[in-house]
């Protein structure tokens, strides 16, 4: 939970903000349930091989590191950022209207990194209006957010009954269906006026402070956006290989569905886990569990076997940001901490886009065994996160004595 903050001045808040908001990161969040799963599947109907799907899927993340930090400083500057939001859906729908005019490699994979661009910081500025609910009338965040959640939820159900009925072919209606929903949300997007804090991604156009720069700090955020990136193979290709080995649209929609209930289910309980359990704790879970993850991932599971597994979204993302965002708190100022959500969201959009790249070639090469490649990647991200540990300032030594910040 992000706790509210002392303003200088309070006034009302827009008339029902919480209800908005929730609507709000809806409408993208169903974008997201159509895209992320069933997108791989629409281009792998073009006869593109598995390195092109990869290339296609990896460039928007380069783009995306690039642009979302410049569109959040502007939307600082205009002052409404709702403003932003219009103009983002609007020119992400006219993207996706483009994808059915053409299926050749370059058109897609300059039209889909053009969605990449003008899409990127539609979600990063639903969550500076959801906190500037939070910080100025402490509305709560969780409520707020757990509705995109179930929005995600609700588009991968459907779009896996519809991928069954109708193929690859439901993939771009879905998603233009998606962003006529984020224009519509983006103009009933509750406006808040000028931000008293710049968005996380617009700190990026700048060196980050001090802070931010400890080593330990660096070898953490670079430690978990590893394991966050050791998911891009799943995300490019796991519906794929369902659809390949024979699971129903239903069947690949319960699994996407199952990770993220359990995310779901993990930030419900996080009050009670961080009381229970130490921040170190819940990332070295997550970033072992990775590793075990995509180790277990290529053997023959049945789809009970891969519901189980998809279950570990859990830890293997959930309880592990919970953690990072947790030790952001206690080494990170807070009035630098839209700098440092940034940079995470800097390294984890970089590291993920780079995964992607190589998961195409992986995939074409070793089909389903190029998971094991992944569980290499959360490794070396095992690694990161233990150097970290062992950096850590006013670590106790032997003796008694402490080690200093860096």
């Amino acid at each position: 939970m992000i706790p509210p903050s002392s303003v200088p001045f309070r006034q009302d808040a827009p008339a029902h903000f919480a209800v908005r908001t929730a609507l709000l990161f809806c409408a993208p969040l169903i974008v997201n349930g159509f895209a992320m799963p069933y997108f791989p599947v629409w281009l792998s109907t073009l006869s593109l091989n598995d390195f092109e799907i990869g290339i296609i899927l990896a460039v928007p993340l380069f783009v995306r590191v690039i642009t979302a930090p410049l569109v959040g400083l502007l939307a600082d500057r205009i002052g409404e950022r709702a403003k932003v939001l219009v103009w983002s859906a609007m020119l992400s729908l006219l993207t996706a209207l483009a994808l059915f005019v053409s299926h050749s490699f370059w058109f897609v994979l300059i039209v889909y990194a053009l969605q990449g661009a003008v899409y990127s910081p539609y979600v990063p500025i639903v969550e500076a209006i959801a906190l500037t609910g939070v910080r100025r009338w402490q509305f709560d965040y969780g409520q707020m957010r757990l509705w995109g959640s179930v929005a995600f939820i609700g588009a991968t159900m459907l779009g896996g009954v519809m991928i069954g009925a109708y193929g690859g072919d439901m993939v771009l209606p879905a998603m233009a269906g998606g962003f006529l929903l984020t224009i519509a949300m983006a103009i009933a997007a509750p406006r808040v006026g000028r931000p008293r804090r710049p968005s996380p991604v617009a700190t990026l156009t700048s060196p980050p402070p001090r802070a931010l720069r400890a080593r330990d700090l660096q070898l953490l955020l670079i430690g978990v956006t590893l394991v966050n990136a050791s998911h891009a193979m799943l995300f490019a290709f796991s519906a794929i290989y369902w659809q390949h080995i024979g699971f129903s649209g239903t069947e690949i929609g319960l699994l996407w569905s199952a990770g993220v209930l359990a995310e779901i289910v993990m930030f419900v309980f996080t009050k009670a886990i961080t009381r229970r359990f130490s921040i170190w704790t819940m990332i070295f879970s997550g970033c072992i569990l990775a590793v075990v993850r995509w180790l277990i991932f290529p053997m023959s599971l049945g789809f009970w076997g891969y519901f189980v597994l998809q279950c570990f979204h859990a830890f293997t993302y959930a309880i592990m940001h919970t953690g990072m965002q947790n030790r952001l708190v206690q080494r990170v100022p807070e009035e630098q901490e839209t700098s440092a959500q940034g940079l995470y969201f800097f390294y984890t959009g970089f590291f993920t886009a780079v995964v992607t790249v190589a998961a195409g070639y992986l995939y074409s090469w070793f089909g389903v065994d190029g998971f094991y490649a992944m569980s290499l990647v959360a490794l070396a991200g095992c690694g990161f996160a233990a150097a970290s540990f062992l950096l850590q300032p006013q670590r106790s030594l032997p003796g008694g004595k402490t080690s200093e910040a860096s």
